[in-house]
């Protein structure tokens, strides 16, 4: 009966303080108010414990946080539960650690969440940012509207819109089952970050949609991004510089600019990618395919060890293709981009271009060790006969070529 009684009292002096309470086998365990324990024996924090509105209207950011720093202050292990069946809107949300919680920590959104539709609401570039987290995992079949739509016409290369989701420098992290829609700019970026697995997301705009790019990737290692539906009205998957072991496999790419690596070279500050695989994916309806893009005017900068294998394309415009001119207009001389052992192997499928194989290097730093082994593309509709073209690139040549290999470079 004492226990009981002193039980008791420690629970109604927790309360006063503001801390929720918890009687266990081995006495009381107190964590902050909005908190109340699974079945997993996790704490779960749910946003509506912390006066978020769920009215489709009112900015839930706050609610967010709130739940978000209870979550990443707590001890033991902790999710953060956005519940199904409600609809919310939010401002700008960044969920920062350190975190004390133990790993991992769950974010689980199974409700809808919509983006204020003013621009002037996102400072820092992101709409939903994790940053300088270790251990999370990010998943529960919610969708994360952006209403792009509302904000597109102010797009434009200088002045990017707010991104979707942000991992910036995040550690151990993994993200699915996650819908994403109508981005501002881009759906998803990762950057700065290490052993980030993305898997099982469906990311949708529309096709004329500016800078929406479904994922893009900069100064990250170890990114897995796996069996995803993508498609958008730029890159479906865009891996920048700095990148080094990344994987894009089981991809559905449609509508968009393709799988891309780069563009490279726009500012002095990048630095090199090495390994990149990009294996088992299909792409339909695209204007380009397997793509390495490199700016004129760039630093002295390495592309090594990209392989892809394994894709099919479907009625798409250039399906193999490598640009060392991109945004030539602007910046006259040749690109400082290195570009090497980079192989495309086993693709197939059809073309709306008569030219679906092109490679265009710089002439100041030529390309080396490219090459093309089981290409077998074919015309979709009247286009006449395929070729290849080429320049500045040392290639070599390997099974069946269907178009033949471009002679200029042999």
């Amino acid at each position: 009966m004492a226990n009981q009684r002193e039980s008791r009292v420690i629970i109604n002096a927790c309360f006063v303080i503001g801390i929720a309470c918890f009687l266990t086998m081995n006495g009381v365990e107190c964590n902050p108010v909005g908190a109340r324990r699974s079945l997993a024996d996790e704490t779960v924090f749910d946003v509506m414990q912390y006066d978020a509105k769920a009215d489709g209207k009112t900015d839930d950011a706050t609610a967010f946080i709130q739940a978000w720093r209870a979550a990443c202050e707590s001890n033991g292990t902790a999710k953060v539960l956005i519940p199904s069946g409600k609809n919310f809107m939010a401002g700008e949300v960044v969920f920062a650690g350190p975190c004390t919680a133990q790993a991992p920590i769950t974010i689980e959104i199974q409700g809808n969440i919509s983006a204020s539709s003013d621009p002037s609401a996102y400072s820092d570039g992101a709409w939903i940012m994790f940053e300088k987290v270790e251990n999370i995992v990010i998943t529960g079949g919610g969708t994360i509207n952006g209403q792009g739509s509302n904000v597109w016409q102010y797009s434009s290369g200088d002045t990017p819109l707010a991104v979707s989701l942000v991992l910036e420098e995040v550690g151990n992290g993994e993200m699915h089952g996650l819908n994403f829609v109508d981005s501002m700019g881009f759906h998803i970026k990762v950057t700065d970050s290490r052993n980030i697995s993305l898997w099982n997301l469906a990311i949708t705009a529309p096709g004329k949609s500016p800078n929406t790019d479904g994922i893009h990737l900069s100064n990250s290692t170890n990114v897995n991004i796996t069996d995803s539906v993508i498609g958008t009205g730029d890159d479906c998957v865009s891996i920048g510089h700095g990148n080094n072991n990344i994987l894009v496999s089981g991809i559905t790419c449609g509508p968009g600019h393709g799988i891309s690596i780069g563009s490279l070279g726009k500012r002095e500050e990048e630095t090199s990618v090495k390994g990149v695989t990009v294996i088992n994916c299909t792409l339909t309806g695209t204007t380009n395919g397997a793509r390495i893009k490199t700016y004129h005017e760039s630093p002295q900068i390495n592309a090594t060890s990209i392989v892809f294998q394994d894709i099919v394309m479907n009625q798409v415009q250039h399906p193999i293709i490598i640009d060392q001119h991109y945004d030539s207009k602007k910046r006259p001389q040749q690109s400082s981009v290195k570009i090497s052992d980079a192989r495309f192997i086993n693709i197939k499928g059809t073309t709306v271009s008569p030219i679906p194989v092109i490679l265009n290097c710089s002439s100041t730093f030529p390309c080396e060790g490219i090459e093309l082994e089981q290409i077998d593309l074919v015309p979709f509709g009247t286009i006449g006969p395929l070729k290849s073209e080429c320049s500045n690139a040392q290639i070599i040549l390997k099974g069946n070529l269907n178009p033949p290999a471009p002679t200029a470079c042999i």
